[in-house]
């Protein structure tokens, strides 16, 4: 998946298209995503005892993967996300880890 939590997106499309937020959580079971203050619905829940009032609350609607595109923390530009496996050494080993890049500056964005 090349959109985590916590990572900065832009929106392609929908009622927010062009604005940009961070990432609060991943379904890809669904392949959708929520992001922060956009993509806002409202639910209006009942009141649950007698002599307490309704309210309405606002929380982001998960959106689709594809209607939005991850904006490098280091150029800051719009970006895909390339797949590299570097070599680390951990605990005097050495072990292949796979690295998301920016396609544009060719730096890790993890």
């Amino acid at each position: 998946m090349t959109i985590k939590k916590g990572d900065k997106v832009k929106i392609l499309a929908g009622k927010d298209k062009g604005k940009i937020g961070k990432v609060l959580q991943i379904f890809p079971e669904r392949n959708r995503a929520s992001v922060e203050g956009l993509n806002l619905l409202i639910k209006h829940m009942r009141p649950s005892k007698q002599g307490e009032k309704g309210q309405r609350i606002e929380f982001p609607a998960p959106i689709n993967l594809s209607n939005l595109i991850l904006v490098c923390p280091k150029c800051d530009k719009l970006t895909r996300a390339s797949h590299k496996n570097i070599e680390v050494a951990k605990n005097e080993q050495k072990i292949m880890q796979k690295i998301r890049m920016c396609k544009k500056c060719q730096q890790p964005i993890d």
